[in-house]
């Protein structure tokens, strides 16, 4: 096991942001599926919720760059 993870440790990064960049895939999907079904069941707002959604998703892409950065500064 060990021999393995000597092996990896040039790629070990690639799969820590890997991993990390799964949770803000799936925050910006429920983020756009929530504007979607909201501007479905209420057309008139859809301005409004339009808003609510760029900022959401922009607040779950920068977990995603905080993830891309964190091994530069700690690394």
């Amino acid at each position: 096991m060990i021999e393995v993870l000597a092996e990896l440790e040039g790629n070990i990064g690639a799969v820590g942001y890997g991993l990390a960049a799964i949770g803000p895939g799936i925050g910006v999907g429920v983020v756009w599926a929530a504007y979607i079904q909201a501007t479905a069941r209420q057309p008139e707002s859809a301005g409004l919720t339009r808003t609510y959604a760029f900022l959401g998703a922009a607040l779950s892409e920068a977990l995603a760059l905080i993830g891309l950065v964190a091994p530069f500064i700690y690394g």
